[in-house]
């Protein structure tokens, strides 16, 4: 029990929060490096997607992919260095708590000895109470960090995304000629009016590849303009 008091235990007691405080500022700058990077990593397959919708589907395709796995790993990145920042939060408040305890302890075992001197039940309570927060402050973190993170690649959301792509450069065109775009105008028109119904079979029918060309062949319209 003396040992919190004094000697060389007792100095590394105290120095074991600034060890570990600077162990994860460490690791939170890095962190946050990395964030920085996958959201430059977003941009730069974006960008790439976009220029090569027109010329190479493949590659277009490929971009977005990547910019999805990009995605993935910042929200995990985002999620660790949040779960950093809560541990030297955690820490931090601890440490604060135990120096300021500390100080406590020292102005009241002076005083004790004035008057008589300092009861061992007083120091064990102490020490009991410090356990049970540093306890609570482990099971906070371990709470925050079981928490699942991400979700797989959905290649559909890649082909709305490619559409989105395509429909949101058409209007911006259209609209500046001041013409309203064709999209608008076909949802206007009766299924049988814009072509809509095939012979032979149904819409439900159509394979998914005639889809993506669909998609891709109105990029390409759009680039062309």
């Amino acid at each position: 029990m003396w040992g919190w008091f004094g000697g060389s235990g007792a100095q590394k007691r105290r120095d074991a929060p600034k060890d570990a405080i600077l162990g994860l500022r460490q690791q939170l700058d890095m962190l946050q490096k990395r964030e920085r990077h996958l959201e430059n990593q977003m941009a730069e397959q974006d960008a790439l997607a976009r220029k090569n919708v027109a010329v190479n589907k493949t590659a277009a395709k490929a971009a977005l992919r990547r910019k999805k796995q990009h995605e993935h790993s910042l929200e995990q990145t985002t999620a660790q260095i949040a779960t950093i920042e809560q541990q030297i939060y955690s820490i931090e408040a601890a440490n604060i708590n135990q120096e300021t305890l500390l100080a406590m302890q020292k102005a009241g075992q002076a005083m004790k000895k004035i008057h008589g001197g300092l009861t061992m039940d007083k120091i064990d309570q102490t020490m009991d109470e410090l356990r049970e927060q540093h306890a609570l402050g482990q099971e906070i973190g371990e709470a925050i960090i079981s928490a699942p993170i991400g979700e797989p690649v959905d290649e559909q959301d890649l082909e709305a995304e490619l559409e989105g792509m395509e429909q949101e450069q058409i209007d911006e065109r259209m609209l500046k000629g001041g013409v309203v775009p064709v999209s608008d105008e076909i949802h206007r028109l009766p299924a049988a009016a814009n072509g809509t119904l095939v012979k032979g079979k149904s819409t439900k029918e159509q394979p998914e590849e005639e889809d993506e060309e669909a998609e891709l062949a109105k990029l390409q319209a759009e680039m062309a303009m």
